[in-house]
């Protein structure tokens, strides 16, 4: 008996990297740009990403209690998500709405869908464009005791002009990880190298905002600017971190590519046209939406396949 055959479905996927393996490589990822968040904003940012990740995972531990689950704390999938949502939040953002945006990522967004693997978006985007739309002036506060001014793309919406190199190393306001695009793009070759990610969502997105950009931001081919606009707000922790979701994102190589278009091309119209200076979050939860079209359109077709014959012939 123990030499019976085990027969199942396809496809027959052999790998050794499990889902708790690859969390804990994003979460390594994760660190340059977490640690220079608390580095920049101070012992209040390190207290909302404690506060923020323990929410999501007691959120998830007393969810799966409440209907007999098995937990699924272990695959520390619910630590990404609540790490992903602080850096995505404001330094001066009430402890208690962090901790509300937690719950809301796992239960909502998350678990009332089946857990990892059925959620339709982002937990952590979801969970924050709820909080901008329930705490909007909460969640646009980035005055602290190190900035006063408006953040870079703020300041680039009003006409004025920013420090490129500031908003390069990190040194402006925003929410506590996009601030450094160093530490962000550390964080990426890491997904790289360790096989986490590919470029196809991330190169698709950035190079088409860029193009968007060159069009339609009224600067024409200033470089200037549009560096300054990639190294501002959150487009370069989404393209890299957020977009490239595998839950979320498209599996089919076209599809990954397409995907990435549309969150470019989104992300520039609300930059460039849209009410709010930023745009990524609500930019890439709606291309999610778009997922199940885009596979549908990118699906390879099968090779070798037969016409089906004409009555009568």
């Amino acid at each position: 008996m123990d030499n019976m055959l085990h027969v199942s479905s396809s496809p027959h996927v052999r790998a050794k990297d499990s889902t708790n393996r690859i969390m804990f490589y994003v979460i390594l990822a994760l660190l340059p740009t977490t640690l220079f968040g608390i580095f920049n904003f101070g012992p209040k940012a390190l207290l909302l990403i404690v506060l923020t990740i323990a929410s999501c995972v007691a959120t998830e531990w007393v969810f799966e209690k409440i209907i007999h689950k098995k937990s699924t704390i272990g695959d520390l999938s619910a630590v990404v998500t609540g790490l992903l949502l602080a850096l995505n939040l404001p330094v001066t953002l009430p402890w208690w709405e962090a901790v509300l945006g937690g719950v809301f990522a796992i239960a909502i967004v998350k678990m009332m869908f089946g857990g990892l693997g059925q959620n339709f978006m982002n937990p952590a985007l979801g969970a924050r464009c709820f909080l901008l739309i329930a705490f909007a002036a909460d969640m646009t506060n980035f005055k602290t005791d190190t900035y006063t001014g408006a953040t870079p793309l703020a300041a680039m919406r009003n006409g004025e002009l920013i420090n490129t190199m500031d908003a390069l190393i990190g040194r402006t306001a925003g929410t506590i990880g996009e601030t450094s695009t160093i530490a962000i793009l550390i964080g990426a070759i890491i997904l790289i190298l360790l096989g986490v990610i590919t470029l196809a969502i991330p190169a698709s997105y950035l190079i088409t905002f860029v193009v968007f950009m060159l069009i339609f931001g009224g600067h024409g081919f200033d470089m200037n600017y549009i560096v300054a606009q990639l190294c501002s707000g959150g487009i370069m922790l989404g393209a890299f971190f957020m977009a490239t979701d595998y839950v979320t994102s498209p599996i089919t190589p076209n599809g990954r590519i397409l995907f990435g278009i549309c969150c470019g091309i989104l992300t520039g119209l609300f930059r460039c046209f849209g009410a709010n200076a930023e745009g990524v979050s609500f930019a890439i939860i709606l291309s999610n939406l778009l997922v199940p079209m885009i596979e549908k359109i990118t699906i390879p077709r099968a090779f070798g396949q037969v016409k089906e014959k004409k009555e009568g012939k």
